[in-house]
């Protein structure tokens, strides 16, 4: 009988199973844009060869290459490390390493996708073998130097908003698909300047850059490695940190602290706060921004209606959530990725 090649346990078990580990774990990342023939096949090779190392995480498989963000058991890591270098593809693979440790993910989840990054844009508009110029942490700073070059933040609003470069744009946008066309309009007349790219691991910019290249934007940089491993470069060089703030990152940590600054506000009673979370009604999961008073007032939630609801008894929750008029949320009828608190 075929190997069922997916978790089938439940959340729960999950967690005990973890609880139990008496191992530390290493949440890491890397990305490489290379040509993947046949990506559903590379992906059922990878869960087998992963799930016996015990790796969890979320991976994107694409013929376009790879973007992996996952917890990797400490004695395993060098066992991985050489598993990936029998690939050709992957040989030598940059991997970047959480600047805070922490519970990141419960389950291996490898999703074939038809690009690593959702910019959905044309492939005509972009090509990889043609991107912007790499920057380390020194010549980033450097960079940031000269009053005429523009800083661009490669992320989500909820992203920026708890941490960013000084003098950045900031799009806001709430999806990927949006960004680049934001950006674009937003940069339009820089074009004879220095564009400055950044994201929290670099993946973002590698596309970016390519795509705005392509449009005519002829000095176009990026930061190698993006923000993850500028804060390792910061701290192990003994470099001025130009970043400000926390660094937000998708998994259950929700962000690693780069400096002590706090730059944003409690989305409900407005005082500072960058602890970013998801209301703990599960009819609604709204990911939003919530300073320790709030959260003891609200039980974790985003609004009375929520709190309220999600006291009910589960099994009422579970009846009241089938119909649309009853059940509390502020994200059900949402079309985008991450709505808004209002």
């Amino acid at each position: 009988m075929k190997k069922k090649l997916y978790n089938q346990k439940d959340r729960s078990q999950l967690i005990s199973e973890l609880s139990k580990e008496s191992f530390s774990r290493l949440t890491c990342s890397f990305y490489r844009y290379v040509s993947i023939e046949s990506p559903n096949s590379l992906r059922d090779e990878l869960y087998k060869e992963w799930i016996e190392l015990n790796v969890l995480g979320r991976v994107y498989i694409a013929e376009e290459g790879i973007n992996a963000q996952i917890s990797v058991p400490e004695p395993n890591i060098d066992t991985f490390i050489e598993l990936l270098n029998k690939r050709d593809s992957f040989t030598d693979m940059p991997i970047k390493y959480a600047v805070k440790e922490g519970q990141s993910f419960i389950k291996l989840v490898i999703r074939v996708k038809k690009e690593i990054v959702a910019y959905n844009i044309p492939k005509d508009e972009y090509n990889m073998n043609q991107v912007g110029i790499h920057l380390n942490a020194n010549q980033f700073n450097k960079a940031l130097e000269n009053p005429e070059a523009v800083v661009v933040d490669m992320r989500n609003y909820y992203e920026s908003e708890v941490g960013h470069f000084e003098n950045a744009i900031l799009p806001d946008v709430e999806r990927s698909q949006e960004l680049l066309p934001e950006v674009r309009t937003l940069i339009e007349h820089h074009k004879h300047k220095e564009i400055l790219l950044y994201c929290t691991g670099g993946i973002r910019c590698e596309k970016a850059s390519s795509y705005l290249l392509h449009h005519g934007f002829n000095n176009v940089k990026q930061l190698k490695g993006g923000i993850i491993q500028y804060a390792h470069d910061v701290k192990k060089g003994n470099i001025d940190s130009k970043f400000i703030g926390s660094n937000f990152v998708f998994d259950q940590r929700l962000e690693e602290r780069i400096t002590d600054d706090v730059i944003s506000n409690c989305h409900q009673c407005g005082h500072p706060s960058d602890s970013h979370v998801d209301c703990l009604n599960q009819a609604c999961h709204i990911l939003f921004i919530q300073c320790e008073s709030c959260r003891v007032k609200f039980d974790g939630c985003c609004s009375i209606e929520c709190k309220e609801f999600a006291a009910l008894p589960l099994k009422e929750q579970q009846v009241l959530r089938k119909n649309p008029k009853k059940v509390v949320s502020k994200t059900r009828n949402s079309v985008s990725g991450k709505p808004r608190l209002k």
